[in-house]
């Protein structure tokens, strides 16, 4: 071994959806053998000790047997998971002088095996977009994660199997090649639509149509009815009415998976909307998003696509109250005592419910057997503010038999996505220009602008006003569907039938 010097390689940690950068210097010195890991780390980084000490010497270099000191720098960021591995047995192999080379241009990023295999690491999109962000020559990511990391565009990434072939490489002996990003068209290749298709649903028609009209703007939706009746299938048919992601909402979703280490293994990136269908029995971090590290939950996974709660007033008060946030900002906060980490969160809320705790509420067959106290205080788990925030309210009433044992086929989803694909396009060209992707996305502001009402439909919607006792934002909830309504018909206006057909879907008082 070489002479003993201080070395500094760059990695980089993931906090929230971003990364921030960290510098990991190794110093050897005289002393006890010994290796001590300082700057905030984990368990996970503290057990980095024993990982990069086999691995050093499963990959035929020395393992100095002298006092080793490793910091994490900046020492006030706090530093989880195994991605630190590579960069310290980098650091080790600089220090000792078994490898010699400039590597301030140079990001480190990979967990090591005992036998110096370079595993798969969550969060690479983000780190590589920071090595972008300070423009970093070349950045060493694991085999496994290259396709991943090519997403990023500008960057130099270099595939690493293990940490033998690293040393070849960093001595000139044998240099890996660059990593060759595939096009980003060529990742939806052996991704089908969701199995479920309107077209083999049968019956509730009026229902459908309110999907339809909710995938076209970005509208959210709570369909009520009896057990049986076709709630849950018709939610998960959703998204294969939506239309396709861009470029852009791929990216955002690819990042957020990437960093719950949620991404498929042979695909790296998510080319299908997320639908996202967590059970009622949920934790709120689970939910919301937060623990100690703070991660995304549920709420940040639908992002760009649709979170469905099933047996919505089942949910605890809390978790539902905490949905006012991201459904109006697009965005959860989670507050700690260190500060504050931001998620996206812009997605359809599709929610599913009970009229009444047995479910038969209204219903023509079956009766209930629900007091009118037990109806009441079933349905006033959901708040008001919360139900103000809900764009489509529809019944979905249980099907008949002549309709169940009809053999022909409805209309299939693919005729439906290409109508709300067509009003989509419409928002688009209209909303150019502001950061917002759809109707639901409309501020006060945009309402005033885009949406102008024919002079016939003024008299409706005063008339709803005074009679539905609507708020502020339940006026403008109803001139953005209405102004859906309009697109999925092609008109420029507001006329009174799409104003009628977007006040039907207000919600009613039961009973």
């Amino acid at each position: 071994m070489g002479r003993d010097m201080l070395a500094k390689v760059k990695t980089a940690a993931v906090v929230g959806l971003e990364a921030q950068d960290v510098e990991v210097e190794v110093d050897i010195s005289s002393g006890l053998p010994s290796m001590t890991i300082v700057g905030l780390p984990d368990t996970a980084v503290q057990e980095a000790r024993e990982r990069v000490r086999s691995a050093v010497r499963n990959s035929g270099c020395q393992f100095p047997i002298r006092r080793i000191t490793v910091n994490l720098a900046p020492a006030d960021l706090k530093k989880a998971g195994p991605a630190y591995d590579l960069p310290i047995a980098v650091g080790i192999l600089l220090s000792t002088g078994q490898v010699a080379v400039d590597t301030s241009d140079m990001l480190f990023l990979g967990e090591l095996s005992l036998d110096g295999t370079v595993r798969h690491t969550y969060g690479i999109i983000s780190m590589v977009d920071l090595a972008r962000e300070k423009n970093v020559g070349s950045v060493f990511v694991p085999s496994a994660d290259a396709a991943e990391a090519s997403l990023v565009e500008g960057v130099n990434i270099i595939p690493v199997t293990s940490l033998a072939e690293l040393v070849r490489h960093l001595r000139g002996e044998n240099v890996i090649p660059h990593f060759v990003p595939r096009d980003l068209a060529s990742f939806e290749c052996g991704q089908a639509w969701p199995a479920t298709d309107l077209e083999h649903i049968k019956g509730q028609e009026h229902v459908k149509r309110a999907l339809e009209v909710a995938a076209a703007g970005g509208h959210n939706v709570v369909m009520s009815g009896p057990p049986g009746s076709g709630k849950t299938l018709l939610a998960r048919a959703l998204p294969s009415i939506l239309p396709r992601m861009t470029t852009q909402e791929t990216l955002e979703v690819t990042k957020v998976y990437s960093v719950c280490g949620l991404l498929p293994h042979d695909t790296p990136l998510i080319r299908q909307r997320p639908f996202r269908s967590p059970h009622y029995t949920i934790s709120h971090a689970g939910l919301v998003g937060g623990g100690r590290w703070p991660r995304p939950g549920e709420i940040s996974l639908s992002h760009r696509g649709v979170l469905f709660l099933d047996e919505l007033p089942e949910f605890g008060h809390a978790d539902l109250e905490v949905l006012r946030q991201p459904l109006e900002d697009r965005v959860v906060t989670i507050s700690r005592a260190q500060g504050s980490i931001t998620f996206p969160a812009n997605f359809m809320l599709v929610a599913a419910m009970n009229p009444c705790p047995c479910g038969y509420y209204g219903d023509p067959v079956k009766e209930c057997s629900c007091s009118s106290v037990m109806v009441s205080r079933y349905q006033k788990r959901i708040s008001g503010p919360l139900l103000d925030r809900i764009d489509i309210f529809v019944e979905v009433p249980r099907i008949e038999y002549e309709k169940l044992s009809d053999d022909r086929l409805g209309e299939s989803s693919e005729s439906v996505r290409q109508r709300v694909e067509r009003a989509r396009v419409i928002q688009q060209e209209r909303l150019y220009g502001t950061k917002l992707m759809c109707n639901a996305d409309m501020t006060p502001l945009e309402v005033r602008d885009f949406c102008q009402v024919e002079p016939a439909a003024q008299s409706l919607l005063q008339a709803a006003m005074r009679q539905q006792y609507l708020s502020a934002r339940g006026f403008h909830r109803v001139l953005k569907l209405a102004r859906t309504i309009a697109d999925l018909a092609g008109n420029g206006t507001i006329g009174a039938a799409h104003l009628a057909e977007a006040l039907q879907y207000r919600i009613r008082e039961q009973g």
